[in-house]
């Protein structure tokens, strides 16, 4: 896995913990899809 990708799963996974948020929220915080949240917080 690509560096920043590893970078931006570790900033996803921890704005969900601390925020409480939804895969939705989160996608729309991080200008991602919901796919991509799935797929990287998954892993």
């Amino acid at each position: 896995m690509q560096e920043y990708i590893q970078k931006r799963v570790l900033e996803i996974s921890n704005y969900i913990i601390e925020s409480k948020s939804t895969v939705r929220q989160t996608a729309g915080v991080f200008g991602v899809s919901k796919s991509t949240v799935h797929i990287e917080v998954i892993l």
